[in-house]
């Protein structure tokens, strides 16, 4: 299936939604958006995985593979042992191809309110101490800056791959574009969806 833009309509309607991206290219809130417009279950892979003290729960992979049973859902596809569960049932991969400066900005904004709020993340866990951008090597604005060009690969790869063929996968390079996408193809999806069940 060749890559979609974002005025470029869906194939099929969607009920099993991955979005992808860096940290800081707004998967979570593209996903909830996403299960809003289409009455999806929408699940943070964040709260999924974050234990305590950010120890990853044992749990993890079990409940990747209950939520990847359910009929309709939309999720981030972040993290290594749930990526190939979630794209074995998923019909539609939403690439959010941001510049690395976008998700740099964005991560550290997000950084410093989370951090001078004291906001509850996942399972009490908040964000560290700012400082910890220089003694951490796997601090969040370090780790976008690092990995931002890893998604890329995944996804030529996964365009590449047995489930290139079947997968819609659209490519949104900006917020103008995802503004584009939002307002056209995903809005006009929903629609067909509620007049299918009329």
């Amino acid at each position: 299936m060749p890559l979609l833009g974002p005025t470029d309509e869906l194939p099929h309607s969607p009920r099993r939604v991955l979005v992808a991206g860096t940290s800081g290219a707004g998967k979570s809130t593209m996903a909830r958006w996403i299960a809003d417009a289409l009455g999806l279950s929408y699940v943070e892979m964040d709260s999924l995985f974050q234990g305590p003290q950010w120890t990853p729960r044992d749990g993890f992979e079990a409940d990747v593979r209950e939520l990847v049973k359910r009929d309709a859902w939309a999720t981030e596809w972040q993290y290594t042992l749930a990526r190939p569960l979630l794209l074995a049932r998923a019909d539609t991969l939403v690439w959010l191809d941001h510049a690395k400066h976008t998700v740099l900005r964005r991560v550290a904004v997000r950084t410093v309110v989370r951090r001078v709020r004291r906001q509850e993340l996942w399972n009490g866990n908040t964000e560290p101490p700012l400082h910890t951008v220089f003694t951490d090597r796997e601090h969040l604005l370090r780790w976008a800056w690092k990995s931002h060009g890893r998604t890329r690969d995944r996804i030529t790869a996964v365009l590449a791959g047995e489930h290139g063929a079947r997968l819609a996968v659209v490519r949104l390079r900006g917020q103008r574009e995802v503004d584009q996408w939002r307002a056209g193809p995903l809005r006009r999806a929903a629609e067909r969806g509620e007049e299918s069940v009329r």
